[in-house]
């Protein structure tokens, strides 16, 4: 979520109803830029009271020491699980972020491929090393687009069922619903799809409802 409908601001039902369909809100950046911290923590505290994950989609990558300081803010802005790029490396960088969040009840879920064209230059051609990564520190997640299916079973493929995987691309990027899913991914961001229709909480229904059954269809065909 990086931006709030017209028809949200200030109404916390209205907001509730809509995260209550979700298992997570992942916010990010611009949200905390445009809005600010309290904007923020007014969400994350109503995806508490509803029960389910409040994600800083921050991506974090710098040293270890600066993340793991913007991990102690970050905390108290009401996250429990945190984004960083896997791409910063382990050794006084992802090391050090690890071990705070773990002294936090922080979980941290790592990006090891991106929903764009230029997710190949560069990020796509080690991919092999960052899911090392990951199964090194025992993080939490992966971040793998719904736009990189390979990618998503890769990375099942080789870390097996330990690892909750996000997958962001659905719908607004063009990725199918459900196809993260069948890919292997346990979640699918899908907020600017709802957050940009006319009828986010009607459309937040639809979504949830296609992505459960295509999930369900692919588990049926597997069989």
């Amino acid at each position: 979520m990086d931006e709030i409908p017209p028809t949200f601001a200030g109404s916390s039902i209205h907001l509730e109803e809509l995260l209550q369909k979700f298992a997570g809100v992942k916010l990010g950046l611009p949200l905390l830029l445009e809005r600010g911290p309290e904007e923020v923590r007014a969400i994350n505290k109503v995806a508490g009271s509803v029960g389910i994950m409040k994600i800083a989609d921050f991506k974090l990558a710098d040293i270890g020491d600066v993340m793991a300081r913007s991990l102690d803010t970050i905390k108290r802005l009401g996250f429990d699980i945190v984004i960083a790029h896997a791409f910063v490396g382990v050794k006084g960088g992802l090391e050090v972020l690890v071990d705070r969040a773990r002294n936090l009840g922080v979980r941290i879920a790592l990006v090891v491929s991106m929903s764009h064209e230029g997710s190949r230059e560069f990020y796509d051609r080690n991919l092999k090393e960052f899911l090392e990564v990951a199964r090194s520190l025992g993080v939490w997640g992966l971040v793998a687009p719904a736009t990189r299916p390979h990618v998503i079973k890769e990375s099942r493929r080789v870390l097996g069922n330990t690892f909750k995987i996000l997958s962001p691309g659905v719908g607004a990027q063009g990725a199918e619903f459900g196809s993260a899913i069948c890919a292997g991914a346990d979640y699918e961001i899908v907020g600017r799809y709802v957050l940009r229709s006319p009828d986010p909480i009607g459309v937040a229904s639809e979504v949830v409802e296609l992505v459960t059954r295509r999930g369900r269809e692919c588990r049926t065909s597997s069989v």
